[in-house]
């Protein structure tokens, strides 16, 4: 049975925002899938792009340790929004991510995702965020 385009971006989620597992989030990706984060500066943990899940999971697994995300997600107040595309391979998705820093204090974070999958697996995630 395929999964819904949902069903993916919503493992994805659970994997990286919610588990911060990169293993996890790494396994969500063909072989040869690739990560890509273009408004990304250069010298950022983050690095603009990773290929082949061995990057994606030390790349991200980097990004997770990294102190300025040493957040958490107040899901309550968070919310995506998902569209079609006329391929069926891709969707985008709207995202707004209300964070909350160790002190308390609370900042909404906005970004949009575009996801091309093949038999349930991502093929290539391009993340337009801009973390801190």
């Amino acid at each position: 049975m395929s999964q819904t385009q949902k069903e993916i971006f919503e493992r994805y989620l659970s994997a990286g925002a919610i588990r911060r597992d990169p293993d996890a989030v790494a396994a969500l990706f063909t072989d040869d899938g690739v990560y890509e984060a273009p408004l990304v500066p250069p010298g950022h943990p983050l690095p603009r792009r990773l290929a082949g899940r061995e990057e994606i999971r030390g790349g991200i697994g980097a990004y997770h340790r990294y102190p300025a995300f040493q957040v958490t997600v107040d899901f309550e107040r968070s919310g995506y929004v998902l569209h079609d595309t006329a391929d069926p391979d891709v969707f985008v998705v709207e995202i707004d991510t209300v964070l909350v820093t160790p002190p308390g204090e609370r900042a909404t974070m906005s970004l949009v995702q575009i996801f091309r999958v093949r038999d349930g697996l991502i093929v290539q995630l391009r993340d337009y965020v801009t973390p801190s």
